[in-house]
């Protein structure tokens, strides 16, 4: 199933799970996420096994304890507020989640070989891209990039699109691997659609995959809050918010190629200079 409600990937604590070993999707083989929701004063621990992963406030902030190391996430209001610090946990490790005051935290992991070190990614230090312009206009946020934070295999990056606008557009994929060209990367996208400030009234989107080839992906799904969609293979985008409501999406991505690198292919059809 590529296309994951609000609830219905629940599992024990988490109010979303994505196991790379059961998805059931032909070829996915890395990427993971996991979106845990703690109650104030409550604890979460867990056991990292053969991945790495990394702590993402989406709202609220945390006190990790990781093999002993405290590490303490400030967090954010809400993903709409601004870029988040984070954690970064190693393969083969036990860490402790816990949050006075309540919160929601994303764990992006991924399927990987090497056990790097604990580390902490400071807010001020994530890299914001203006990605598209005009009505595809977005802002990326590259905390965990290939190339802005060293991981063994995980990629992840989150995506602000303001109301009305197109993102992940052109459309792209990287489901074959073709070296310098484009890379092997399952990939999950994770949203959240901002409310109305005046009413209240909660937003939605679309997320669109396509096939690559015979039998592949396609896929047309509304996307509300707390929604995820799974991409296998196929061109992925647009990603489409509805006017008024600005929405977002974590991207996590992974692959079982030996360079941890995103590299990908716009569709030809779609292909208009400004819009990537």
């Amino acid at each position: 199933m590529t296309y994951l409600p609000n609830g219905t990937a629940a599992d024990g604590p988490y109010g979303l799970l994505v196991d790379p070993d059961k998805t059931g999707l032909p070829g996915w083989s890395r990427a993971a996420l996991r979106i845990l929701e703690l109650a104030p004063g409550q604890r979460h621990a867990f056991d990292t096994g053969e991945c790495e992963w990394i702590v993402l406030p989406l709202t609220g902030g945390c006190s990790l304890d990781v093999s002993g190391r405290i590490i303490e996430l400030l967090g954010r209001d809400s993903v709409f507020s601004g870029a988040s610090d984070f954690a970064y946990i190693p393969r083969d490790t036990r860490a402790e989640i816990a949050s006075g005051a309540g919160g929601r935290f994303a764990l992006a992991g991924a399927k990987c070989g090497r056990r790097l070190p604990v580390r902490y990614g400071p807010a001020p230090e994530v890299p914001v891209e203006a990605r598209g312009s005009g009505t595809s206009a977005r802002r990326v946020r590259n905390f965990a990039a290939a190339d802005t934070f060293d991981c063994d295999q995980l990629i992840a990056v989150e995506v602000i699109t303001p109301g009305g606008n197109w993102s992940s557009y052109p459309p792209h994929k990287h489901d074959e691997d073709r070296p310098g060209i484009e890379s092997r990367l399952d990939e999950i996208y994770y949203f959240e659609i901002e409310a109305d400030p005046g009413t209240g009234t909660d937003g939605y989107g679309y997320q669109r995959v396509s096939p690559s080839r015979p039998g592949g992906t396609d896929l047309l799904a509304e996307v509300r809050t707390g929604d995820a969609v799974l991409v296998p293979d196929g061109w992925h985008g647009p990603s489409i918010a509805q006017p008024g409501h600005a929405m977002y999406y974590l991207n996590v991505m992974a692959g079982p190629g030996q360079e941890r690198e995103w590299k990908i292919c716009f569709h030809p059809d779609h292909v208009t200079e400004g819009y990537r």
